[in-house]
């Protein structure tokens, strides 16, 4: 007797597939976008570019040349890369769990590829004028120029569709306006800067020997005027001091009419017994030209942070 095979189970309908659109292209696929995050995997110095590169979806390697590029063009690429390794955090450990099933997107927008390419552009033309002639743009030119591009870029990506427009270019532009303005307060301070670190005295014994300026940027300065012999002058002597972090003290003649000129920024003024910016200050001695009303000294002194004194010695 012939014994009758089991039903056989239909096998299961397949998934329905995406219907293809008029263009015969099925709509792409993705995973959702990851958060701002500093990469542990992709990473040469803290992982910021690595981390950029998985939020915008552009190459690491032309973040990181954009960085450099930053570098020479004022060292502002310090300044920025070090924002954004501190502001951004660090990819947790266990953050490779469960992919979402992917789900149709629209594609990439082109706009913060290009935008990052023109800046490195403009940022590169920049480098090449200022090598070229004698124009020294600062950091905060360089900056300004970058903000500029990534403004231009933010006002492209309103109108074009597609994913990730504007996002990126939006934490950059914040990132380069942050960094733009600590480069436009601290300006002034780096200028003042440039005359070196350390205390200093000077004791010129002739007019002639007394410099037309004085610079310090971190440390005291002293300028002692006291050994120039007024009987013999052509006319005025004339100096400035220009302090950045510092107190600043002038020694003059007791006999010397002085015209003083002080503008300070943190810090008290003390001309002459006076505690005002400045003035006509006739000498005290018994020389026939003692407050004649002609200054024999005349002085301009800007300090930015510190104490300023002129007294007779």
């Amino acid at each position: 007797m012939t014994t009758p095979s089991p039903p056989q189970t239909p096998p299961p309908p397949l998934p329905p597939y995406p219907e293809t659109p008029a263009g015969g292209t099925p709509p792409p696929f993705s995973a959702p976008r990851p958060p701002l995050r500093r990469s542990r995997t992709d990473k040469v110095l803290g992982g910021v570019g690595g981390g950029l590169a998985e939020y915008t979806g552009i190459d690491a390697l032309l973040w990181r040349v954009g960085f450099i590029a930053l570098v020479f063009a004022g060292g502002t690429g310090f300044l920025v890369y070090l924002l954004l390794w501190l502001l951004m955090p660090a990819r947790p450990a266990d953050a490779a769990g469960p992919v979402s099933a992917p789900q149709p997107a629209e594609p990439r927008s082109p706009v913060p590829g290009v935008t990052v390419a023109a800046l490195l552009v403009v940022l590169g033309v920049t480098s090449l004028i200022a090598w070229a002639t004698p124009w020294s743009p600062g950091p905060v030119v360089f900056l300004s120029v970058a903000l500029l591009v990534v403004g231009l870029g933010l006002g492209v990506g309103a109108f074009v569709a597609g994913r990730s427009s504007r996002g990126p270019l939006i934490a950059l532009g914040v990132v380069l306006a942050f960094a733009t303005i600590v480069a436009s307060a601290g300006q002034g301070w780096l200028d003042r800067s440039r005359g070196g670190v350390g205390d200093r005295t000077y004791t010129p014994s002739t007019a002639e020997a007394v410099r037309a300026e004085y610079e310090s940027g971190v440390g005291d300065l002293e300028l002692d005027l006291t050994r120039i012999d007024l009987a013999d002058l052509s006319g005025p002597i004339t100096t400035s001091i220009n302090a950045g972090i510092g107190d600043v003290e002038v020694l003059v003649p007791r006999s010397a009419d002085v015209q003083v000129d002080v503008q300070n920024g943190v810090g008290d003024a003390d001309v002459l017994g006076d505690g005002s910016q400045g003035g006509f200050f006739p000498g005290t001695g018994g020389q026939r030209w003692t407050d004649d009303g002609t200054p024999e000294i005349v002085l301009t002194i800007e300090s930015g942070i510190g104490d300023v004194t002129v007294s007779r010695g």
